[in-house]
């Protein structure tokens, strides 16, 4: 189980992380995402961390999310067992928009 951050502790030091959006395009559409976050769907996440594609960020702290905190937790999860310092939003996109109002 990957570490969480609570969503109003993440808009004080949101710009401290490199935030991945790990839903897939259309909800991201459909949805918003978080200013900033880069959308990486999770299939993609776990196949490019495991070719080393994402090891540029390793040196980062990174906050995986989903819609929920399902998909943002196992994204996390992943990452760290790549050796990436990774933590994912509490109750996800949904919680943070509930804390912090919708952003895009």
């Amino acid at each position: 189980m990957a570490d969480k951050i609570a969503p109003k502790d993440l808009a004080v030091r949101k710009d401290d992380f490199v935030l991945i959006d790990v839903r897939e395009a259309d909800e991201v559409r459909e949805d918003g995402t978080i200013e900033g976050a880069i959308n990486i769907p999770l299939g993609q996440l776990i196949r490019n961390a495991r070719q080393g594609k994402l090891d540029d960020l390793k040196g980062k702290e990174v906050v995986t999310y989903c819609n929920g905190g399902y998909r943002g937790n196992i994204g996390a999860d992943e990452l760290g067992k790549k050796g990436f310092r990774a933590t994912t939003i509490d109750g996800g996109y949904e919680a943070w928009k509930s804390a912090n109002g919708k952003e895009k």
